[in-house]
């Protein structure tokens, strides 16, 4: 699953506050504290054959609170750790435009990729062939869940606790759906 063209299944995460606690602009490896059943749920994902696709809003980049080459070493950070599980995120996508950016290349009021638009969700679909009717959200605010409406998945509201016990229960209708 998962392959270009092949309508494979996908798990969309949202970063801050589902993988990771949200700190509030997280961007500090040493800082990274994992959401409990975060690298189970990842790993599960994984030996069900889903994609496993972070889409996340990093404003921070924009409003100068810490660099893109930062945040990348936080994801080097969260894929060193699921490693460790045995785990992987297939791909991350972020969106650092916000309209109050100290950067004027990223003050966009509006951008597509930023959530509560679809354009993330929908570019990662596209690019490892997800077929719409075999993914799912899973956002812990309304903005993630308006953007997997307006991209045609699932949203899934994760409100704390377990998140390996919420993906279990999810591989199951990704599996038996066929779009």
């Amino acid at each position: 699953m998962g392959k270009p063209g092949g309508g494979g299944a996908a798990i969309l995460f949202d970063r801050d506050g589902v993988l990771n606690v949200d700190e509030g602009y997280s961007y500090d490896p040493d800082r990274l504290v994992w959401v409990e059943g975060a690298r189970e749920a990842v790993k599960a994902a994984n030996d069900a054959g889903v994609l496993a696709l972070v889409v996340t809003n990093q404003s921070g980049i924009g409003r100068g609170y810490y660099t893109e080459a930062q945040m990348h070493d936080f994801h080097a950070a969260i894929s060193a750790g699921l490693a460790k599980a045995s785990a992987r995120i297939d791909a991350f996508y972020f969106c650092p435009y916000h309209e109050d950016a100290a950067d004027p290349a990223l003050r966009v009021a509006d951008h597509p990729d930023r959530k509560p638009n679809p354009g993330m969700l929908l570019r990662a679909m596209k690019d490892h062939g997800v077929d719409p009717a075999r993914a799912v959200m899973i956002g812990d605010k309304p903005s993630d869940m308006l953007a997997a409406e307006r991209a045609g998945v699932k949203g899934v509201l994760f409100e704390g606790g377990d998140l390996n016990a919420l993906v279990g229960g999810l591989l199951a209708t990704l599996e038996t759906v066929h779009g």
